[in-house]
């Protein structure tokens, strides 16, 4: 049977709910997959991560799959996005860590003096937010907060993903500037 034919087969059964063809599909591209995954993402955990990312979305999406491209571009489009987006998502936290300010000081070996900062870091960065133009602040907090795609957020404030992207690089920038001026020290954010 050719690899086309093959392939085209394999999609039918997973669309019937067939799950060993499912695992089947899995163990024909995960190796692919991994590999573009890597050489965008650049380490094993975060490629592995990706890859688990990828598959689960493809699980979902394979019963609406009607073959206008191949099953290959399909699943490589899929990956670039997801290892794009979870590259993304690493560089702003890696930059702008803002997660660890707003958990509770429950570590003991926090000096005072560190958690009196922290505490006056989140204080500043919840005032740069709130000084941010009415659309930078939700794209913001949709985008950052809530981890919704720039498809998905322009769907909600029927806007262009290009639009967006500024926004939100816009709102990155002026929240980095104002915690600077307020002598934050960006490298703890």
């Amino acid at each position: 049977m050719p690899a086309a034919t093959d392939e085209k087969a394999l999609i039918e059964q997973i669309q019937q709910g067939n799950e060993a063809a499912f695992t089947e599909f899995v163990k024909r591209y995960q190796e692919k997959v991994y590999w573009t995954a890597r050489r965008i993402v650049g380490d094993h955990d975060s490629a592995d991560d990706v890859t688990q990312e990828v598959f689960i979305k493809v699980y979902g999406a394979l019963k609406e799959f009607r073959g206008e491209a191949s099953v290959f571009t399909w699943l490589y489009r899929i990956t670039v996005n997801v290892s794009l987006n979870y590259k993304r998502k690493k560089r702003i936290r890696d930059f702008f860590s803002i997660d660890e300010l707003f958990e509770s000081p429950d570590n003991t070996e926090d000096l005072p003096d560190v958690v009196v900062e922290k505490d006056e870091t989140k204080k500043l960065i919840e005032e740069a937010i709130q000084q941010l133009p009415e659309k930078q602040r939700a794209v913001f907090v949709m985008r950052y907060y809530d981890e919704l795609t720039y498809e998905e957020i322009s769907k909600i404030l029927h806007t262009s993903v290009g639009g967006l992207k500024a926004n939100y690089f816009h709102a990155l920038k002026k929240i980095g500037v104002f915690l600077k001026s307020h002598g934050a020290k960006t490298s703890d954010i």
